[in-house]
């Protein structure tokens, strides 16, 4: 494997955050995403977070470990015993409906979350796939073939800007919010929140960002 590689874990709806490192990362437009690794617990892998009238709300995927502890992510399958996405869907259109460009997105996204998926990578590339269309990127998206250490790689991105440690993100300029009026700016948020208020605005405020390797 060259070294001039970036790689990226797998994400439900990225932060605000990782799609801006995503924007500046790529490589000749080639987006590496990790798959061969154990499926770390509680990660953006299978979470992300949006601003509702009463403050932050994390929304999380339930996920099936095939081999226990030791499922690989592209193993991990998605659990339907429960209606999580119409939780999910329900909890975003209320959150964003009053956001400038919900209606313009809106039905990209229902559609996406109601669909069913066997697998978490599954979904989460169909999210990726709809998110670089919306940003006017070509994307190249390929998976791991093995596990590599983190020296191995150009930039590693998979544990970067977890939403459990806020302190480590990176300077997020202030954009507009649902709910300024009420509550203080958060910039740990999901790629929906930037897309719902910014419209065709993302990409530019995206590519603004100061992201470190």
């Amino acid at each position: 494997m060259a070294k001039s590689e970036t790689v990226f874990s797998t994400a439900y709806f990225p932060s605000v955050a990782m799609m801006a490192a995503m924007m500046q990362y790529a490589q000749d437009g080639h987006i590496l995403i990790e798959q061969m690794e154990t499926f770390p617990k509680q990660t953006h892998r299978n979470r992300t977070i949006i601003i509702t009238a009463n403050g932050a709300m994390p929304l999380s995927v339930p996920v099936v470990r095939t081999n226990g502890n030791h499922t690989f992510t592209k193993d991990i399958a998605i659990s339907y015993t429960e209606r999580w996405n119409l939780i999910h869907w329900r909890a975003i259109e209320s959150a964003y409906n009053a956001s400038p460009f919900f209606l313009y997105y809106r039905d990209d996204v229902e559609k996406i979350i109601m669909q069913r998926y066997k697998r978490l990578l599954d979904l989460n590339l169909t999210i990726l796939t709809f998110l670089a269309k919306k940003l006017k990127k070509e994307w190249d998206i390929s998976y791991t073939i093995d596990y590599q250490r983190s020296e191995n790689y150009l930039v590693d991105f998979r544990d970067r800007y977890s939403y459990k440690h806020p302190e480590t993100l990176p300077t997020l300029e202030k954009y507009h919010q649902v709910f300024e009026d009420r509550m203080p700016f958060n910039p740990n948020v999901s790629i929906l929140d930037l897309l719902f208020n910014k419209g065709p605005e993302t990409a530019t405020y995206l590519l603004r960002q100061i992201i470190k390797p």
